[in-house]
């Protein structure tokens, strides 16, 4: 199983999100030829595999770890990421995803609604096989009814100008550091960690998603699109408006009216102005702020966490991932 170069200097670590991708990879038994292809190809897509990553390492925090059990849930986590980004890219109508040609774009949204459902019936085929407790279950469920909820706050809020910080924190809170959160606490609970420090991991990985995607949507802004597997400034066609737009906004909202009331008819000349004004009222440098804090954040709950080998991994990934700049 293909690997994202990133884990290369963690050998271990990268054997098991292999076995993570293979245990993936002998859930899909549907008799639709094309479904099952299609899962397969997004299984090989070439994706960071952060969110299984970190349930791997977190497992380690207890002294139950099992590595049967690890990639089991690791696995889990990363069938419910695949899911949501299969739904995210039909609600978003996203061309590519990691370079490559996203699945409605292919077969159609009723066919990529299809995968994405079977990919979540994969998840929790796994979690009901390898879940300790139905407790623990529940809270997976749970968990993702907020992500759900906040993938709907996103659909909501599209093209709404008026959208305030707290919003948009609120719904990065449930679209994208829930699962992070959800990633770490599975990991240590399976693993036999205690109350105490499974909440430490989960506030970790609350934090993490929240930078993480505070970086993603700066980047939308300042990086390329080959490095980011999509078009520059898409999220800003789509009508979703993120932080650093939201921060320029609340300096010079005047300046902004006249253009996104275009909606999704946006020029390539407008999108160069929206850029500029956004760097010059300091929308990129504000949301940066707000994304260390975060990151600042993190560092401390993973600072609570018992000492050994998979701490000091979480602390380097941790902190490339969110000091990030592709």
């Amino acid at each position: 199983m293909r690997v994202h170069q990133m884990w290369d200097g963690y050998p271990e670590l990268k054997t098991n999100l292999s076995s993570v991708l293979s245990l993936i990879e002998s859930h899909v038994r549907v008799r639709d030829k094309t479904v099952a292809a299609t899962i397969n190809n997004l299984v090989h897509s070439g994706g960071k595999l952060l969110r299984p990553a970190y349930s791997l390492l977190c497992s380690q925090i207890g002294p139950d770890s099992e590595k049967e059990k690890a990639v089991a849930v690791a696995a889990a986590i990363e069938a419910i990421h695949m899911a949501s980004l299969v739904h995210d890219d039909v609600i978003d109508d996203a061309d590519t995803r990691h370079n490559h040609a996203t699945i409605h774009t292919m077969h159609g949204n009723k066919f990529a609604i299809y995968s994405g459902d079977y990919l979540f019936c994969i998840s929790f085929q796994i979690l009901a096989q390898h879940a300790s407790s139905l407790a623990h279950l529940d809270f997976n469920t749970r968990g993702m009814e907020k992500i759900l909820a906040g993938e709907l706050d996103q659909l909501n809020s599209r093209f709404k100008p008026s959208l305030s910080v707290k919003s948009y924190l609120s719904r990065v809170a449930g679209k994208t550091a829930q699962l992070f959160a959800i990633s770490c606490y599975s990991g240590a609970m399976e693993g036999g960690a205690t109350r105490k420090q499974a909440m430490n991991a989960w506030n970790m990985g609350h934090y993490i998603g929240m930078t993480f995607q505070i970086m993603d949507d700066i980047l939308d802004f300042k990086g390329s699109s080959h490095c980011l597997g999509k078009p520059v400034m898409s999220d800003l066609q789509q009508g979703i408006y993120t932080l650093p737009l939201i921060y320029a906004m609340q300096q010079k909202p005047n300046a902004f009216k006249p253009f996104l009331e275009k909606k999704d008819m946006l020029t390539e000349n407008d999108l160069t102005v929206i850029a500029e004004l956004i760097d010059q009222y300091k929308g990129v440098e504000k949301a940066q702020a707000l994304a260390d804090k975060y990151t600042a954040k993190a560092l401390k709950q993973l600072s609570k966490l018992p000492s050994g080998d998979y701490k000091e991994i979480l602390e380097e990934v941790t902190t490339k991932l969110l000091k990030r700049k592709s």
